[in-house]
């Protein structure tokens, strides 16, 4: 099969798409070429500035682009209500590209929120979002939620008992764990749609290793920033492919809801999209309900009906 490319993606005319974490990275890339192909994106970043030259660029290339700068920031709940609560005033919203995110953190720091960062950036913040964005979701006539995971997620496990990481800390372990969450909740959301005879799907997506933005979202020291740069540059791919599988979770027409979308190079770390696989954890469905009544209890935020 002839590998897909984003001169496959179907036409976005009518299609409203927010994008977070779109100042930089494969989010920058996304919004671009779903720009591109006619759909109106919402840029969703923390930096207004940086927001700003993004949407300039993507003009000064594609003139006629339909581009929104908003502010947002997952790893803070009052900015994730005061975004939403503005977006779901839009007339639809048909596709969420949850896409922010923090690379791995060696040191242990806590959202404004009291959050591990993390966990909390990663994947409450887009847990809140979702649910306070599903009324305008639900409005569009095929609405589609795209997480954005890692293929760290197979080092991943979910402790329970210390989800933020306060009893034990280890960058690595709790990046993982977080990205292990963004799985379960793309499935969790999908299984409730599905019992609800909803409309919406959820389905999820990774860069396999690519150039994301990710190593200027941690805070490792520059030398081993350097290194996995070169390890990138020599086993991975660049931004614009690894925008691929998110890109083609968000727009082709034959995606289903569940699905887990990823490079179909060797061990997933490069290549065109095709579906890729989730580990076991990722699959545990008492251990994703149980995420998601965490979650909820942790963000304030209740899920209106599905149906």
């Amino acid at each position: 099969m002839t590998a897909w490319t984003p001169s496959n993606l179907p036409d976005q005319t009518g299609h409203t798409v927010v994008v977070t974490g779109a100042s930089s990275g494969i989010g920058a890339e996304a919004a671009e070429i779903l720009a591109a192909n006619g759909a109106h994106v919402v840029l969703a970043v923390r930096d207004l500035s940086r927001g700003t030259a993004v949407r300039d660029r993507i003009v000064a290339r594609v003139p006629d682009a339909h581009l929104r700068v908003a502010r947002l920031d997952v790893a803070d709940l009052a900015s994730v209500r005061a975004f939403a609560a503005t977006m779901v005033e839009l007339p639809k919203i048909d596709v969420l590209l949850n896409n922010a995110g923090l690379g791995m953190q060696p040191v242990r720091a806590i959202t404004v929120d009291g959050f591990e960062r993390q966990f909390g950036t990663n994947h409450l913040g887009h847990f809140a979002l979702t649910g306070l964005l599903m009324p305008a979701l639900l409005r569009a006539a095929t609405p589609r939620v795209v997480s954005i995971a890692s293929i760290a997620h197979r080092q991943g496990r979910i402790d329970f008992d210390d989800l933020n990481h306060e009893r034990r800390y280890k960058g690595g372990e709790a990046y993982s764990q977080s990205k292990l969450a963004n799985l379960l909740f793309a499935f969790e959301l999908d299984r409730r749609a599905r019992a609800a005879r909803s409309r919406l799907i959820s389905v999820a997506a990774h860069p396999g290793v690519a150039s994301t933005g990710f190593m200027a979202a941690t805070e490792m020291p520059g030398a081993i920033q350097a290194v996995a740069g070169l390890a990138i540059r020599l086993f991975g791919q660049d931004t614009a492919h690894g925008a691929l599988p998110g890109l083609y979770a968000a727009a082709m027409p034959d995606v289903q809801g569940g699905q887990y979308w990823g490079p179909d190079g060797f061990m997933e770390l490069r290549g065109a999209p095709a579906l890729a696989k989730a580990s076991a954890a990722a699959l545990d469905r008492a251990a994703a309900a149980r995420l998601w009544t965490e979650s909820e209890r942790l963000t304030g935020v209740t899920y209106p009906p599905l149906g």
